[in-house]
């Protein structure tokens, strides 16, 4: 079997503000450019308990998944620059920093609605904002809420669909 590419694991932030969903579509944005790992941490809640008989027994409770997005460049014109910018300038709190993220298997199959993927709501914590002489940097950490939806995502047109194409 041949490895998969980490590039065919692509990730999408709904670069959206709240208020405009309720009119709108979301924005998806394709995070990477500049990062040279994402990598969502699990972080599980394992809870271990020794009975008397000396035997242990395991239960994996829950997940709180977070990932870090560091470094983001601020690039004029993208969607997610303006999101995140929004929310420094602003302070912004609570449902102001809900977004949702998708994350797509592009080395699947392509049916006619896109590639399977899962989608999932999401917190944006922006951790700091600046950077150094390489550009204006806004890093940034988005925390999931743990409510995953399988489905399909089209790279095309950024659209994601819970419905089965063939």
């Amino acid at each position: 079997m041949a490895k998969i590419e980490r590039k065919y694991m692509a990730h999408y932030v709904d670069a959206a503000l709240p208020a405009a969903l309720e009119e709108g579509e979301p924005s998806y944005v394709r995070i990477g450019k500049d990062l040279e790992e994402y990598a969502p941490e699990m972080s599980a809640d394992v809870q271990k308990t020794k009975n008397i008989l000396g035997e242990t027994s395991v239960l994996l409770a829950s997940y709180e998944k977070s990932g870090s997005v560091e470094p983001y460049y601020a690039e004029k014109g993208d969607p997610l620059f303006a999101r995140l910018q929004a929310i420094v300038d602003g302070g912004l709190v609570l449902d102001d920093c809900n977004t949702t993220v998708v994350e797509v298997h592009l080395w699947e199959e392509k049916q006619t609605n896109g590639f399977p993927a899962v989608k999932d709501d999401a917190v944006i914590e922006v951790s700091s904002y600046g950077g150094d002489s390489a550009g204006y940097q806004i890093p940034f950490t988005l925390h999931y809420k743990g409510a995953p939806v399988a489905g399909f995502f089209d790279p095309d047109t950024n659209a994601f669909s819970t419905e089965a194409g063939v």
